[in-house]
């Protein structure tokens, strides 16, 4: 039972590191072309509740895991210090502090109505603008990040309605602030040949949305809060995973 279970965390792991960049495109809004708001009101309130219900099941799986973990036979061959380090890193369960950069998206001002053929739309920072900048980000190399100081994991999405962002059943303000732990320079070359980057920084040269984009030397990231929508795998029976 407990080769079962260990192998089907270790599975997990594996799973979510193939699938960041899948999970975090595909539960937001697949536009790269356009800038378009959504409706989050409707969602909010359904958000909220689900957190809630979520963080009561991922702290009763946690007691359940402790207690499995503490009745391991001593001859199950132990993982290694550096893999239970890589999956805490990749799901969020450890805090990671490194070099990595800080990107700031930011609404356009009003007086950027008087320029011709521009819309109250136009100006304000859309899912699609914070999705481009968290994609290229993972596609860089980055190793943690946050967004609006969430801890952002393998199964974390985010909605936005005009200026308000949803994420784990919390309501955001722009400016809206991205910090990643990775290689600063193939983080910022990630962003530099991102096309969906590319056409939010045409729109800070036309209208004056604001974006910024900094290298630092120390990034700290707290670890993931509760609410996780977390599914485990299982190694078929009969299968020796040990040999």
């Amino acid at each position: 039972m407990s080769q079962r279970i260990r192998s089907g965390i270790t599975v997990t792991v594996v799973l979510a590191l193939s699938g960041v960049l899948f999970t975090v495109s595909a539960q937001l809004n697949r536009d790269d072309q356009s800038r378009h708001a959504e409706d989050l009101s409707a969602v909010v309130a359904e958000e909220a509740d689900r957190v809630d219900a979520l963080t009561e099941q991922v702290a009763a799986l946690d007691a359940e895991i402790q207690e499995l973990s503490e009745n391991v036979p001593g001859d199950v061959p132990r993982r290694s210090a550096d893999l239970r380090s890589e999956e805490g890193v990749v799901s969020g369960a450890w805090p990671v502090e490194g070099p990595g950069m800080r990107v700031s998206l930011e609404d356009a001002p009003s007086s950027s109505l008087s320029i011709e053929n521009v819309t109250a739309d136009d100006l304000v920072v859309h899912q699609q603008d914070v999705q481009h900048v968290v994609n290229a980000l993972w596609a860089g190399g980055a190793e943690a990040m946050t967004l609006q100081g969430e801890r952002v994991t393998p199964t974390s999405a985010f909605r936005c309605s005009g200026n308000i962002m949803l994420l784990h059943g919390k309501v955001f303000s722009p400016p809206y602030v991205v910090e990643a732990v990775g290689d600063p320079d193939q983080l910022q070359a990630a962003l530099d040949s991102s096309p969906g980057v590319a056409i939010y920084r045409d729109y800070v040269d036309w209208i004056d949305l604001g974006y910024s984009a900094e290298q630092l030397d120390d990034i700290e990231v707290p670890a993931a809060s509760g609410g996780q929508d977390v599914q485990f795998a299982d190694v078929p029976e009969g299968t020796d995973v040990f040999s």
